[in-house]
Formats: C-alpha cells, structure tokens, sequence
C-alpha cells in the first residue's frame, strides 16, 4: 500500500440526461419518496466501509449537488464532485483520474450508477471482498427470462442458455491500478471504444483480466423508466 493513500473509494455516476424518463430534469434529480434519487445510492456509500467519493454530475450541475445533496445532506464522505463526459466511460475515466492522488493502485475502486438507488451494504461488502481476492468483479443476478437473438427481420433466430445468462448490476469493483490502465487505455484510441457498455468489458477487453460475477440482487435495479421510479419506491417502502 502507498504510504498516505487510502485502500478504497467509489465513483458515483450521475451524469446522464436520462432521455427515456420523459421528465423536465434529469433522472438522478427526480424525487424518490421525497428524496432526490440520487440521494439514495450516496447513503448507501457514505454508510459503508468505502472511504471516498468521488460523484461525477453534468458539468453545469456540480454546484447544485454539492449544495443540495452533498452539503444539504451531510455525505462528508463525498470529498470531490466532478464533471462528466458525452459518453458513460469519459465519465468514468473522469471519475477514476480525481482519485489518483489520493487512491492507492492496488486499492480498490468501486464504479456505481446513481440511478441505482436500492444497493446494499450487503451489496457492497461482497464486491469488496471478491475484487481484493479476483482483482475485478461486478454484482449481478442470474436471468430469469428466455433471451432469444432476434435477425435482421426481427425474427427469433435462436435461444441462448438461460443457464449460463446473467443480468450486470452495479457496482463493478476492480483494482485501482488495473482498472485505471484499462481505461487510459481506452482513451487513448478510439478504435476501443466502439461497443463498450461497461467497466468490466473494459477491464476484459483491454486489460485481458476474467471478471468475478457476485451477487447482487433482483431490487439493485437501475431506474430508467417512470415505470422504474414506481417499482423503486416500492422497494424502498418495504426496506424501511
């Protein structure tokens, strides 16, 4: 461990415009039981055993979160509040590069949607553990619905085993070294760029390392739709 750095902190996306919620804001700043959505997954970190956040918002909504819910709501774990970019991993990149001065390369890192506002400490704690043992890992579920590839005509053309499927939640939690490289990497060309959906595809494909799936949990949703909005609320309704 470098001396004088922390073991481990977390980026928290909420950059998105959030087209599909057909709202007047973005997403992360809609009221969940009274409560700005993303409120709920900067409790989650600033009540864990993370020490650092790093929150990564549209660059001209930094001072809004840091007054109204950074500030407003005490999350003093949030140390840096960062702009991001046009696609989710400029956001990311932006993320991980506010914490190289103060993240050791062999912490851990942990990238989490903000728009998934049901996450566990359970939830947390897993990924934590499994990216010290693997070096990279993401919370998932396995699916419960048949999947089926579709043709050019829109048309099944065959069943994937359901057996072998697994839905990708949040957080994806690597080693800080090799999660940083992976996405200098990433930038540094974009012939890399194309297809990319997430943390792990990056480290994968560009850092060559298998990445651990942990479970996660069917109500780790993330809220996408107005739809969402009511099945999260449900959910919280009944943690509390």
């Amino acid at each position: 461990m470098e001396e004088g750095k922390i073991k481990t902190a977390a980026v928290v996306l909420a950059a998105g415009q959030g087209k599909r919620m057909h709202a007047a804001v973005a997403k992360q700043f809609l009221l969940l039981n009274g409560k700005p959505l993303l409120y709920y997954a900067l409790k989650a970190f600033e009540e864990s055993p993370v020490e650092a956040v790093v929150l990564v918002t549209g660059e001209g909504e930094i001072a809004y979160c840091q007054e109204k819910i950074v500030d407003l709501y005490g999350f003093s774990k949030v140390i840096k509040v960062v702009p991001g970019g046009k696609e989710r991993y400029h956001s990311v990149h932006e993320g991980l590069m506010a914490l190289s001065e103060i993240l050791s390369r062999d912490g851990v890192a942990l990238i989490h949607d903000g728009a998934r506002p049901l996450v566990t400490q359970e939830i947390i704690r897993r990924t934590m553990e499994a990216a010290r043992e693997y070096g990279a890992c993401v919370a998932a579920m396995p699916v419960k619905d048949t999947i089926k590839v579709a043709d050019g005509n829109g048309f099944a053309a065959h069943t994937l085993d359901r057996s072998t499927l697994w839905q990708i939640q949040t957080p994806q939690v690597f080693h800080y070294g090799l999660v940083s490289d992976a996405y200098e990497k990433l930038l540094s060309d974009e012939s890399y760029q194309k297809g990319i959906t997430d943390d792990a595809m990056v480290v994968e494909t560009l850092a060559f390392r298998q990445v651990k799936l942990v479970e996660g949990s069917y109500e780790n949703i993330k809220v996408t739709t107005p739809e969402d909005m009511e099945i999260a609320a449900c959910f919280l309704r009944r943690q509390t």
